[in-house]
């Protein structure tokens, strides 16, 4: 159909001029998704997303930190073997498993949930026992304790918090377990503390360690009594710190007497897959739970710890939360149920086995150390064969050094320590010296896994767990022989220091000049600080004095060539102004040591003393010259008269009658402090000395070394007589030297040592003249004459 041209051109003009309208409002609002993405959205979810590559580099980033950060903090990473992987893999297929179809999904959880439990309640002889999977190693107890809860209160489900508090249930744990395990429980179950008995630890009979199972029954008894209700007891085979396994036999009989639930957690616990396995571990399969922490035993990553319990009815484990309807929840137990089908029974021994024999490694060889005490683990065991000793892997040491007629039991040393401060001193150096020791091993020997633990009785000690560590680190046979060596290495350097520590102690503290810092948590030889004396009585002044002093003798000290190190001590914790000094060995000379410190402390006080009298003599000094150059300017307006000072006037004056005013100098002089005339200096051309300067303060460092040896180190015998016979012969020939007749030229001696100090003295004595005979002219002309005469020569 035809139209008007004029109509179809203005109709696409039109159509153009709406699209270049709809494009350029299209731009503007893709501009402000774009500024509203860079402005709201975080910089990895811009744009179209990132790709697989990218993603594992941000990770890997994220995992092993910037390239710029400090490599000397080492870290341990987990060893993550093939069996690793299989764990690994057990999370990705959990969650690919969790999209099958809800049939398919719970024959599959349920297979792998059954297999699992079977597993496990065969390899840890806990015979027709239920398992419960869970990611904290406290889930599990809590758990429990709400089983028995619904079991020992009946109408728990309906009447809840007001059965509890008409019979408060009680829960008993030992004052061994973990820290904070008790108050954990407590809070999650919603009861008070009061709920919480601790039983104490055996001290006269058996392990330090163990509960007292005596106490125990009081304890019961009395909240009997009292209408309370004993509900659980938490026993352990291994205590968290030194390994110990209570009395489970025993326990369990005092269980059964009250209708109390028994539950047994603990490293000890791994060793019930071992073909022998003690009496003392052997009873805790006979307990209502355990806790097993199968991830650090075998060295499996981010595998759930089980929980193993007997119990009869399915709908109070259903309502405590120990099983689960939902399938997915069932998938916890599949890294596991891949790892163990990976190791195989024998895989799971071998591991197990190989950290027995680590620790058994370790323990031979600590009982041939001399100043290392091992009996803080194995008290317990002399009452039972040998063979006990293999209940516990973990192998709990320290530093000792053993003094004359001193009782070793607990009760003695406990009342020795309330009679004699000083040795109360001394547990508290221990401590500190093992905690030194415990670092310096976990430094050089990382694979070994070693740490510092805090026992109530033992105090600081150094403790290697392989269960915990071996399967994780890949610890192996040599690590342990080369944790002998280093721990060698250090039993020298902490007896040296031990011993010499008091020695110091004495030098310093009868030294005025030094101040002795008691600080019992510092590692080394002793802490120091040199006192400042000054009449000012502004403290703060002094204060900022003290520490420029102390700080500058800090920096001469380790100027020196010694093996000593000195510092500042901690960064938290330690005392300001103090100079901090380490490790020490046997052949350190603490008398130069101190000496030194002295001396050199002397010095730099000296030296700022007499730098702040230098600038109060020249602050005077000026004040006195701007004084004297007024006095000055006002006498020689005087001499001039008024008129020589008008400026036409006075060079008139001057051209015709010119004044002759001597010149008056001034020059000051630093050493006598005072501003002196010139006049002698133009009438002798030399500036006069005055008066004489006092001597610079030097340090003396001590005795003479050898080349080679280093500060603060005692000299042998040959070394000494070496310097001994060198100063006596040098003393002998300035004697020989000063009796030689004289007739005799230095020609006529018979030794090249002779003839050399002979024509030295005969230079400066010619010196000593010439210049006693240019002084002695006082008269300018007769000195330039001089001059001339000594230029001519």
């Amino acid at each position: 159909k035809m139209v008007d041209p004029t109509l179809a051109e203005m109709g696409k003009n039109l159509n153009e001029a709406m699209k270049m309208l709809e494009d350029n409002q299209r731009k503007v609002e893709e501009e402000n998704e774009k500024k509203y993405a860079r402005k709201d959205i975080p910089g990895p979810l811009q744009g179209s997303g990132q790709d697989m590559v990218s993603i594992l580099q941000l990770v890997q980033n994220l995992m092993h930190g910037e390239e710029e950060e400090e490599t000397s903090q080492s870290y341990r990473l987990q060893n993550v073997g093939e069996q690793g992987h299989m764990a690994l893999l057990g999370h990705s297929l959990a969650a690919y498993i969790s999209v099958l179809d809800r049939e398919r999904l719970r024959k599959l959880t349920t297979r792998i949930l059954s297999d699992t439990t079977l597993w496990l309640c065969r390899l840890f002889r806990y015979e027709n026992g239920s398992a419960y999977y869970h990611e904290d190693d406290r889930e599990g107890l809590l758990k429990i304790c709400r089983l028995v809860i619904h079991t020992r209160y009946e109408d728990y489900t309906l009447e809840g918090f007001n059965v509890l508090y008409t019979k408060q249930p009680v829960i008993y744990i030992s004052s061994a377990a973990r820290t904070g395990l008790g108050q954990a429980l407590c809070n999650q179950l919603g009861l008070p503390l009061s709920c919480m008995c601790r039983v104490p630890c055996n001290t006269m009979f058996g392990s330090q360690h163990q509960m007292d199972v005596a106490l125990l029954d009081r304890l019961i008894k009395d909240d009997v009594e009292c209408g309370k209700l004993p509900l659980l007891l938490v026993a352990n085979a291994g205590t968290p710190g030194a390994g110990h396994t209570d009395k489970l036999g025993r326990l369990k009989e005092l269980c059964e007497q009250y209708k109390m639930w028994l539950h047994v957690e603990g490293v000890n616990l791994a060793t019930l897959a071992l073909g022998y396995v003690s009496s003392s571990v052997l009873a805790a399969t006979k307990c209502d739970s355990m806790t097993l922490t199968l991830g650090s035993w075998l060295g499996l990553p981010a595998v759930p710890a089980v929980t193993l319990y007997r119990h009869e009815d399915p709908s109070l484990s259903l309502a405590a939360g120990l099983t689960s309807s939902q399938p997915v929840e069932k998938l916890r137990a599949l890294p596991l149920w891949l790892s163990l089908q990976y190791l195989g029974h024998d895989g799971i021994v071998e591991r197990i086995k190989h950290a027995s024999q680590l620790s058994q490694r370790l323990l031979e060889n600590l009982k041939n150390l001399d100043f290392i005490k091992t009996s803080v683990q194995r008290k317990f065991f002399f009452s039972f064969k040998v063979e006990d000793e293999l209940s516990s892997p973990v192998v709990v040491f320290k530093f000792f050094q053993e003094y004359p007629n001193r009782d070793q039991t607990s009760h003695a040393s406990q009342a020795s320590t309330i009679q004699h401060p000083i040795i109360s001193n001394k547990g508290h150096i221990y401590d500190t010296f093992n905690q030194w020791l415990g670092e310096q091993l976990a430094q050089l020997v990382p694979a070994s896994g070693v740490d510092v633990v805090e026992l109530e009785d033992e105090g600081t000690c150094v403790r290697f767990s392989p269960l915990m560590t071996s399967a994780v680190l890949g610890t192996e046979i040599q690590d342990i022989d080369h944790l002998v060596d280093c721990l060698k290495m250090k039993i020298p350097v902490l007896t040296s220091t031990l011993q010499l520590r008091e020695e110091f102690e004495q030098e310093v503290r009868g030294t005025v000049s030094l101040l002795y810092i008691e600080d019992l948590g510092w590692p080394g030889l002793g802490v120091v600080r040199y006192n400042y004396h000054s009449d000012e009585k502004n403290d703060d002044k002094q204060e900022k004095e003290l520490e420029k002093i102390n700080t500058e003798l800090l920096k001469k000290l380790n100027e020196l060539e010694s093996d000593l190190t000195f510092s500042l001590g901690p960064e938290f914790g330690g005392q300001k102004n103090c100079i901090y000094i380490g490790m020490v060995t046997e052949d350190l000379d603490v008398s130069e040591l101190v000496e030194t410190i002295i001396a050199t402390g002397r010095e730099i006080e000296e030296n700022s003393r007499l730098l702040e009298n230098m600038t109060e003599v020249v602050r005077k000094g000026i004040q006195e010259a701007q004084l004297q150059l007024q006095k000055a300017n006002e006498e020689r307006l005087l001499e001039e008269g008024l008129l020589r000072q008008i400026p036409v006037v006075g060079s008139v004056l001057n051209w015709f009658s010119p004044f002759q005013a001597l010149p008056k100098g001034r020059t000051f002089n630093l050493t006598a402090g005072s501003l002196e005339s010139t006049e002698s200096m133009y009438v002798s051309k030399a500036q006069g000395t005055g008066r004489t300067p006092p001597p610079t303060p030097t340090s003396s460092l001590g005795k003479q070394r050898l080349p080679g040896q280093k500060a603060f180190k005692r000299s042998l015998r040959s070394s000494d007589g070496f310097s001994e016979t060198s100063s006596i012969s040098h003393c002998d020939d300035l004697d020989k030297l000063d009796q030689r007749p004289p007739n005799l030229s230095p020609s006529q001696e018979q030794g090249p040592l002779e003839m050399e100090r002979a024509e030295e003295q005969q230079e400066v004595a010619q010196a000593k003249t010439d210049t006693e005979d240019i002084h002695s002219d006082k008269s300018p002309p007769d000195c330039a004459k001089a001059e001339d005469e000594a230029s001519q020569r």
